[in-house]
């Protein structure tokens, strides 16, 4: 949510943020609303007051006997007291109409941002660990899970329909080795608290993290008014909504293991084989809370933790910087990770960092006691996969197939899996 006193007082700059975002929102109409809205504001305010002293002539007419004079000052105040009634409910109006306008405006990118409208302006910021390389045609997730007789889309189609997956037996525990790992490693090595949130939250919870109004068709709703999580980054972000943090709590760092549940609206026809853009799907996301000034060490920081679990996992990937174009609502900076998946040889999406300035605080408010103790502001957030637990499985299949359709374990998640070193090919 954007603070309409920023917008009023640097107009230039929110027009250029909003053309680096190709987002058509111009500071003169939002100006112009909040003007309106002032305007009605001060008639009511004259009008109370005037109601004020008419009430006060009332009785100064009727002590003095002047009946004329105070049957007068009691239509005054009848006229008012209609008229105030009226113009509050426009002036609510008014209000909602520029708040809900404020609501669907993307955050303002931060200056160091690539600027252009999608991923091929996206900036490669580094790439990590090499790629593996094998005698054999590498053969993609789907392909080595159903084999195995372990990966079903047939069965999760008659259960549930398209984009679910059955797992089952050993690969079942490896995506739960898997998230496991992460959330020990981001726990007991990063700092972060573990949280088990609820996958249920309301309207107030989807619309402090920013997925309400504008992407209502990206959430699966029920009837009974709950809507289930697109990602636990809304749960862990809203433990500190309508709250006033201690300087000294902060940051405040929340990792979970959670299921993720998604309509992918706008997915139609992309990547409808496998496991790559599922309804559900489990994540292990991390949240951090923090003072203003904290922020953008805090977005390298958690970069470095998601990165850790595909080092420790001996995963190639690389890192990239998206342009603002191809930045999420929300977020004022982006940092994609890819992983290198050899069976559709390129890379893909497995971690997205992200810092939001008070952006969501602002719907939340959610508020820091500064260093002095008595001044109030609004803290920071950021969210990151750390990681997405299906695509990390299938970047650990397709890394660590064998030529016979086996599968390697990598050494970290060995103890998860009860010492198990490889899970068997469809021959053995």
């Amino acid at each position: 949510m954007h603070d309409i006193r920023w917008i009023r007082e640097n107009p230039a700059a929110f027009d250029t943020a909003m053309k680096a975002r190709f987002a058509d929102y111009r500071a003169a109409d939002l100006i112009a609303l909040d003007d309106e809205r002032r305007a009605h504001v001060t008639k009511l305010q004259v009008a109370q007051e005037s109601r004020n002293s008419a009430s006060k002539e009332i009785g100064k007419a009727k002590a003095s006997g002047d009946e004329g004079a105070a049957q007068a000052a009691i239509a005054a105040v009848s006229e008012l007291k209609a008229f105030i009634q009226s113009g509050e409910d426009v002036e609510r109006q008014l209000t909602a109409a520029l708040t809900d306008t404020l609501a669907e405006i993307p955050n303002i990118p931060l200056g160091d941002v690539p600027v252009g409208p999608g991923e091929d302006e996206n900036v490669l910021l580094r790439e990590v660990g090499e790629k593996p390389t094998s005698n054999f045609a590498a053969k993609e997730h789907f392909e080595l899970g159903e084999a195995l007789g372990m990966m079903d889309f047939s069965t999760a189609g008659k259960i549930s329909g398209s984009r679910f997956v059955v797992l089952q037996d050993q690969l079942a525990r490896l995506e739960r080795a898997l998230g496991q790992f992460m959330l020990d490693l981001h726990t007991q090595s990063h700092g972060y608290q573990e949280v088990m949130p609820p996958l249920l939250v309301n309207d107030d919870a989807v619309y402090g993290t920013s997925q309400l109004p504008k992407f209502k068709e990206d959430l699966f709703h029920t009837n009974d008014g709950f809507w289930l999580i697109p990602t636990a980054e809304v749960p862990l972000t809203n433990l500190v909504r309508e709250s006033i943090l201690d300087n000294a709590q902060l940051p405040l760092r929340f990792s979970a293991l959670t299921p993720c549940f998604r309509s992918e609206a706008g997915s139609a026809g992309r990547d409808t084989r496998g496991m790559l853009r599922q309804h559900q799907f489990s994540k292990v996301e991390m949240v951090s809370i923090t003072r203003p000034e904290d922020a953008p060490a805090e977005l390298e920081r958690m970069l470095e933790c998601a990165e850790a679990v595909l080092k420790q996992l001996g995963l190639a990937y690389r890192v990239m910087t998206l342009s603002s174009g191809d930045m999420g609502f929300a977020a004022r900076k982006t940092y994609d990770i890819e992983v290198w998946l050899p069976g559709q040889n390129t890379y893909r999406e497995i971690s997205s960092c992200s810092v939001c300035g008070d952006f969501q605080a602002r719907r939340m408010s959610a508020r820091y006691r500064m260093e002095d103790g008595k001044s109030l502001g609004f803290v920071h957030t950021l969210n990151g996969s750390g990681v997405a637990t299906g695509r990390a499985l299938i970047a650990v299949m397709e890394n660590y197939q064998r030529a016979d359709g086996g599968i390697d374990i990598p050494d970290v998640l060995k103890p998860y899996m009860a010492g198990m070193s490889y899970i068997a090919g469809p021959a053995e």
